[in-house]
């Protein structure tokens, strides 16, 4: 039997963050998602904006699940495979996350800064430079603290979890992210509180 890697949360969420992003996904052609994980979020958008070629990535570890899940969902809708990737290995920490100079016309990720250390968070952003070109838009799905206070008494609860787990996770404050943002030229578009106090953030580079 093929294990397929399954979240409930990204079932629960899908729906609602394809609502909230379907704009900006709706007006570009390529995608890179930086830890894909189960591959729900791509299989699930992918499938209902079919113009995308939706690049999935993530660390060795989780690639033999994405691939697993990507062979089930093309099984079941074999257009899917004109638009999901299959998944690169991709470390935040790389110098270059690909060898090649190829660049996307959006980067999104979602529950993965809270699971990174502050320094991989701060190198996810110095990768950009790389994989982004003057126009490119930034996704990112998760909880965040605003002017160091929790959205809700739950996220406090679960930054303490992620703290006592002693690998340098926990919630970020989104006024580090956005400098962090405005620093590689992407400015904020849009901030939308989402369900189980999470927050939805969409830059874009540039000027426009």
């Amino acid at each position: 039997m093929i294990d397929i890697p399954f979240s409930e949360a990204c079932e629960r969420n899908k729906a609602i963050i394809l609502e909230t992003i379907r704009p900006v996904l709706e007006r570009v052609d390529t995608v890179l998602e930086v830890g894909s994980g189960t591959a729900q979020h791509a299989i699930h958008f992918a499938g209902r904006i079919p113009q995308l070629c939706w690049q999935t990535s993530d660390q060795q570890s989780y690639l033999s699940g994405i691939n697993s899940a990507l062979d089930h969902a093309f099984a079941n809708n074999a257009k899917l495979q004109e638009s999901i990737v299959r998944p690169i290995e991709l470390n935040v920490n790389q110098d270059l996350w690909f060898a090649d100079a190829r660049k996307f016309d959006a980067v999104y990720t979602a529950n993965t800064f809270h699971i990174m250390t502050q320094r991989d968070v701060e190198r996810f952003f110095t990768g950009l430079e790389h994989v982004t070109h003057g126009e490119s838009y930034l996704m990112v799905y998760g909880p965040f603290k605003y002017a160091g206070e929790f959205t809700s008494e739950s996220n406090g609860g679960f930054d303490q979890v992620l703290r006592e787990r002693g690998v340098g996770s926990g919630i970020r404050d989104f006024e580090t992210i956005d400098a962090l943002a405005k620093k590689q030229g992407f400015k904020l578009l849009k901030d939308t509180a989402m369900p189980a106090n999470n927050q939805c953030l969409v830059w874009q580079r540039g000027d426009a």
